[in-house]
């Protein structure tokens, strides 16, 4: 079996040979990048199944790089965390709204980096799903490609969007309350708050178009996808 390849974008040279060797340790195959345009090269050269991306670069930030890689249908499925100093709610709000599947703060747990890198690849690759085909009125989601269309029509989407369209769809009707779907989508307890969820839901509803006025939001609680898809 392949290694699992990541990306590391960082100009700190002691964190670049700390993410490295732990990712290393753990069975992955690592390639480095010291600044923005650099990594925006390999992600394109390299195709990794993960980037791990610096808030703070010499030549331009991480959210910078973040929405170029998902404004990019090319790499945009390619899950990025988030990697910085920074852990005020506004700036993680902001790296979310772009596309970032995950944050984690420095000073990091070693524990915790592996544990996120491992779950975000996890819910990337879909390992645990078992139905090939999930359908919803004219939507298609194909699990095993991560792949989503309404009436033949591809619909762009990140891995989180996709997780999250996944477990709503499968459990359409019901209403979800927002830490079960943190719990279930993002597979740990999040360090910040379930605005996480609403900004996906946000995208969700803009990229299903029509389809998308399906997600009710339940005031208070959560959301409900509402029963009318024929499968």
């Amino acid at each position: 079996m392949l290694k699992k390849r990541i990306l590391v974008i960082d100009d700190d040279v002691s964190i670049l040979k700390l993410v490295s060797n732990v990712l290393i340790e753990e069975g992955f195959s690592v390639i480095t990048a010291n600044c923005g345009e650099e990594g925006i090269k390999k992600v394109h050269r390299s195709k990794p199944n993960l980037v791990i991306l610096d808030l703070r670069l010499p030549d331009m930030d991480g959210f910078q790089i973040c929405q170029t890689l998902k404004n990019d249908k090319i790499v945009s499925n390619i899950p990025i965390i988030m990697l910085t100093v920074k852990s005020t709610k506004s700036s993680t709000v902001a790296g979310l709204e772009m596309g970032a599947d995950d944050y984690i703060v420095k000073p990091f747990n070693q524990e915790e980096l592996v544990a996120r890198v491992k779950t975000v690849l996890r819910r990337a690759g879909g390992e645990e799903e078992v139905e090939k085909i999930l359908k919803y009125g004219d939507m298609r989601l194909n699990l095993d490609k991560h792949a989503v269309s309404i009436k033949d029509k591809q619909i762009d989407l990140t891995p989180m969007e996709f997780n999250l369209l996944h477990i709503l769809v499968k459990k359409k009707g019901h209403v979800l309350n927002r830490n079960f779907l943190l719990e279930t989508v993002w597979g740990y307890e999040y360090f910040g708050t379930t605005r996480t969820v609403d900004v996906h839901i946000g995208r969700l509803r803009e990229k299903l178009a029509s389809l998308g006025e399906n997600i009710e939001t339940v005031e208070g609680i959560g959301y409900r996808l509402i029963d009318e898809g024929k499968d």
